[in-house]
């Protein structure tokens, strides 16, 4: 069942990058970030305190980590990758991601003294290597900027220190909480972000784009894959970010169908170096039933 979730939690994460580049279609990065922030965040808070009604307030402690993960997780990782990918390439854009896993398990060996499996850093160099393969033709071409290399680094250190603070800090709210208030804290701390970088350049036009992007990326993304990924970060923190792998192998494949990018020979390498470390690290394990523990 963990292994189903896991490829589904990618597939859906991987779609993000797709709507987004829809949605620059019609708006500049930040302010299109910003309005997924607080459209989602206020959804899930009037779900959670008007319609639900049964589940409390933060307590006065539990402040502090909700403005941290809602400044690592939605502020710093979503803000900085809506505007890194107005200058890398969605190929660049994906290896990036794949750094996460690396990132999280060193922290959580220097921080949740979680230890690393010889097999989880075999299988994590693997799935590595055939990402490498994949993203090495956008690479040579070329496609990004010195700025847009050093957003998307922000961006995925800061979602690697999420991932690790939110089990860390290990908040007694249900995730749904969790989410709301960090996407609305978030999305409250980019406003300000967004008026100083984007106020020359601010762009949002209603037109389909914009409005395709926003309900996929709010109600999809946002609230339904959120929530998912908080509970594979229940998990195991390491064994979530490790489901990174998969990402740009999906993000190939949508981006192919939706804005007809061609899919090479190095992407079909890619696939078999990222399943095959992805079953070294244990995330992908195929389990026999055994037939004489069944009762009659």
């Amino acid at each position: 069942m963990e292994t189903v979730l896991g490829l589904f939690f990618t597939l859906l994460w991987s779609s993000a990058a797709i709507a987004t580049k829809f949605g620059l279609h019609s708006a500049t990065p930040l302010a299109l970030a910003t309005s997924r922030f607080l459209l989602a965040g206020g959804l899930l808070l009037t779900y959670a305190y008007v319609f639900k009604r049964t589940y409390r307030w933060p307590r006065a402690n539990e402040w502090g980590p909700l403005v941290v993960l809602g400044v690592l997780n939605t502020t710093l990782y979503l803000g900085a990758t809506f505007w890194a990918l107005n200058y890398v390439s969605a190929g660049l854009f994906n290896l990036f991601v794949t750094t996460n896993p690396f990132l999280v398990a060193c922290l959580s060996y220097v921080w949740l003294k979680r230890r690393i499996a010889a097999r989880e850093w075999l299988g994590m160099g693997v799935a590595a290597i055939g990402l490498l393969l994949a993203t090495w033709p956008s690479i040579l071409s070329g496609k990004a900027t010195i700025g847009g290399f050093i957003v998307l680094g922000v961006g995925m250190a800061s979602m690697a220190i999420g991932s690790v603070y939110f089990k860390k800090a290990n908040i007694g709210l249900p995730s749904i909480v969790i989410n709301a208030w960090q996407l609305s804290i978030g999305g409250i701390v980019t406003i300000p972000v967004a008026f100083m970088l984007e106020k020359e350049t601010f762009v949002f036009r209603l037109d389909s784009y914009l409005a395709g992007s926003l309900i996929w990326l709010v109600f999809v993304i946002s609230i339904g894959t959120m929530l998912l990924w908080f509970y594979l970060l229940r998990r195991d923190a390491v064994k979530a970010n490790n489901w990174l792998f998969m990402t740009p192998i999906f993000g190939y494949m949508l981006a192919a169908l939706f804005l007809d990018e061609a899919v090479t020979r190095f992407d079909l390498a890619a696939t078999v170096f990222v399943i095959t470390g992805l079953l070294l690290s244990g995330n992908i394990a195929f389990r026999r039933t055994d037939k004489r523990s069944k009762r009659p």
